[in-house]
């Protein structure tokens, strides 16, 4: 890492143990934190409410999607009321017992957040 190197990741989450997706986040901090971007395509909420700003396409799919529903900080995204993407963030970064996954629990993480 140069800390002038933009990474692209489509979907990096998918197939990693629970365990292993916090480890992704934090190489993915760690190399942030060096100056470089990291963009991420991802469903995984644990990763979208960890990022600097996302970019929520929508929305739905296909036909349906494509367009831009919102645009922001996980904050300002959970409040656009189209964005399904901020229906699913919103009781998540308000605390809520709300889980990515069957029987595990998220919390929002403090500190710099990832792109």
């Amino acid at each position: 890492a140069t800390g002038r190197t933009i990474y692209i990741l489509d979907e990096p989450t998918t197939g990693l143990h629970f365990a292993d997706v916090h480890k992704l986040l934090d190489v993915l901090q760690r190399l942030v934190s060096l100056g470089n971007t990291v963009i991420v395509i991802e469903h995984n909420l644990d990763v979208i409410k960890s990022a600097d700003h996302i970019i929520d396409l929508g929305p739905e799919g296909g036909s349906h999607g494509g367009r831009l529903v919102a645009s922001g900080t996980p904050e300002e995204v959970a409040h656009t009321r189209r964005s399904h993407t901020g229906h699913a963030l919103k009781p998540l970064l308000n605390g809520d017992a709300t889980h990515t996954r069957p029987g595990r629990p998220t919390t929002r993480q403090k500190g710099k957040k990832i792109a």
